[in-house]
């Protein structure tokens, strides 16, 4: 077998960069990796992620060998979700993109900004083709 190469169009690491590109993942990997968390934890500290993108997200994290997810036996039944040693070595190397990403977003905004005033826009606001 070849060995893997993402800039080509067949190679499976692809997949793997779909799901690490993806900001739920980033978010969810950064909140686990502090501590294992509760599904509604969850939600409540990254807003804006909907019940459903985070129990997908969840899963397929889960199904990559990411995270795991153990159940007590309570009533209801207690989820909690953690970070597996694979997945922390990916959060690891998430947490400087995240640290980059709030260290620049102004001088990000300001790049769009001065972007979006050189370009031409239709009469609904939107950028003319």
């Amino acid at each position: 077998m070849n060995a893997p190469n993402a800039y080509a169009v067949a190679c499976p690491s692809r997949l793997v960069l779909d799901r690490v590109a993806d900001k739920w993942t980033v978010l969810v990997l950064g909140a686990l990796v502090r501590r294992p968390t509760r599904f509604n934890q969850l939600r409540r500290e990254i807003e804006g992620l909907s019940q459903k993108v985070l129990s997908q997200t969840l899963k397929n994290l889960e199904r990559d060998g990411l995270v795991t997810r153990k159940a007590f036996a309570t009533v209801p039944v207690t989820v909690e979700y953690s970070v597996t040693p694979l997945g922390e070595t990916l959060a690891s190397k998430m947490g400087g993109l995240l640290e980059w990403a709030e260290a620049n977003v102004g001088e990000i905004l300001e790049a769009q900004t001065r972007y979006d005033a050189m370009t031409p826009r239709d009469e609904r606001g939107q950028p003319a083709r």
